[in-house]
């Protein structure tokens, strides 16, 4: 965490990351919020993302804003959170929080200084205490409908409720758009990046999995509505500060500040990661692909995989305390509603197999299982009842398993943003045809580096590579 206020500018990151460990000693309430706040959002994003030369990159940012800011006295703490989710928000007290996944979308300083000056906008305007007294007005208006009204009057008076409160957080995130955007052109940053970010995340919603993030909660979207209207309004804004291609964008600095940096949900320190279908843990030395249409997540210690028609995969691994066959341990009364009758073995990958299904009111269920040496691979395919066999699903998975080689574990590494200079013949095919991803790697390239399809790459331009 990094510590800014109007006093140093900002300019410079850190030596250790600091925190409020007393936030009474200021006096200050709001930071006294921020901080009991603090640990569950670093839970919740995966705890915060260390970096001398991105901390810096993002302390100029904040200083230059803090210069320009409509609260001068106010100290701003902005954490860089380690997750791969698009998203930046706001705590009230100064807490501003940053994810490396909007910083490895984002394309130059003047868009980072957008998504930070709105966040700004929100705790100057105190946009957090505001709508915290407006969900009371609302809360006591709904208990009152609940107990004294009846019928449709009662599901008229909630409905206008929540109206009301959605009304009221458009109207907030249009205000805090507007005071960002000044402060950008204040700044000397150009005012267009507010909507060209924008337009960028409602790219990225489009193609949401590009991160290897899959909880859509944790994405800026999911609570700072992006609409065409709010880009037009955008756009309308930043007219009225700055003309185009006038202010600082900041381009060069910005891509060597994010050179290196991870990309995606590859859970460094953990040896588990995430490559576009694929599962990889180098600890165990596990390797295995889902089919497509189907996107993997990783939570909670857990491998799901959510696919159409309502179908998901669940797979663990678990040690064995003793050694037994395949078909005496998928039949061992750990798998509720099992049918004993439907129980096949086989060998998959080398290792000794069985299947079985299993079903209860609403969900059937495939269940296969590998046999390690001392541990067991589970496989558990559900579909709705009257829907798909999860069986076809399940099997084509467990037929990519396989254990990696001593050389191979040892060469899987985390991926990260490599900034790459275009050299002459070089075009987005042949670059994106170089990124470790997956088959959707030049839409992804193109995503990532702000590129619409068709223009040719101009040799000495900086473009953004995802490898190892």
């Amino acid at each position: 965490m990094l510590d800014y206020s109007r006093a140093d500018g900002g300019l410079a990151a850190a030596p250790r990351p600091w925190a409020v460990d007393n936030p009474e000693s200021n006096n200050d309430s709001l930071a006294r919020l921020g901080a009991e706040q603090n640990p569950r959002i670093l839970t919740d994003y995966g705890g915060e993302y260390r970096d001398a030369r991105l901390e810096r990159m993002v302390a100029k940012i904040v200083g230059r804003l803090t210069a320009v800011s409509e609260s001068p006295g106010q100290t701003y703490r902005v954490v860089i959170l380690n997750s791969p989710n698009i998203n930046a928000f706001a705590l009230p007290g100064g807490y501003v929080y940053v994810t490396r996944g909007l910083l490895a979308l984002a394309n130059d300083s003047a868009e980072v200084a957008a998504v930070i000056a709105h966040e700004m906008a929100h705790i100057t305007a105190n946009h957090g205490i505001l709508r915290a007294r407006k969900e009371k007005e609302i809360a006591l208006s709904d208990r009152v409908a609940n107990e004294i009204l009846a019928g449709n009057q009662r599901d008229e008076t909630l409905k206008r409720g929540r109206l009301k409160l959605a009304g009221f957080s458009r109207s907030q995130e249009l205000q805090a758009d507007i005071i960002g955007i000044r402060m950008i052109a204040a700044a000397g940053y150009d005012p267009f990046a507010a909507p060209r970010f924008l337009q960028a995340m409602e790219d990225y919603s489009r193609f949401r999995d590009i991160s290897g993030a899959k909880d859509a909660s944790l994405d800026f979207l999911s609570n700072h509505p992006s609409t065409p209207q709010r880009v037009r309004l955008a756009v309308e804004q930043a007219r009225k500060v700055g003309a185009p291609a006038v202010g600082d964008r900041d381009r060069t600095a910005f891509l060597r500040g994010i050179d290196g940096m991870i990309f995606g949900d590859d859970n460094i320190g953990s040896g588990l990661y995430i490559r576009g279908r694929s599962f990889i843990d180098s600890q165990s030395g596990v390797i295995f692909s889902v089919p497509r249409g189907f996107s993997l997540n990783y939570k909670n210690n857990i491998i799901m995989a959510a696919g159409g028609d309502d179908m998901a995969l669940r797979f663990d691994s678990v040690a064995l305390d003793k050694p037994q066959s395949a078909r005496a341990y998928i039949a061992g009364g750990w798998v509720s509603g099992l049918d004993k009758a439907s129980i096949r073995t086989s060998n998959i990958g080398g290792l000794p197999a069985a299947t079985a299904g299993a079903q209860n009111a609403q969900w059937r269920f495939s269940i296969l299982v590998l046999m390690g040496k001392n541990r067991v691979y589970r496989f558990l395919t559900a579909a709705p009842r009257n829907g798909r066999d999860p069986a076809p699903a399940g099997l084509e998975t467990a037929n990519s398993f396989r254990l990696l080689s001593p050389q191979e574990r040892a060469a899987i590494k985390p991926l990260r943003l490599r900034i790459h200079t275009v050299a002459a013949g070089e075009t987005a095919d042949s670059l994106a045809a170089e990124m470790q991803f997956h088959d959707r790697s030049l839409e992804l390239f193109r995503l990532i580096n702000g590129f619409a399809a068709g223009p040719a790459l101009r040799p000495g331009a900086m473009v953004k590579l995802i490898m190892q």
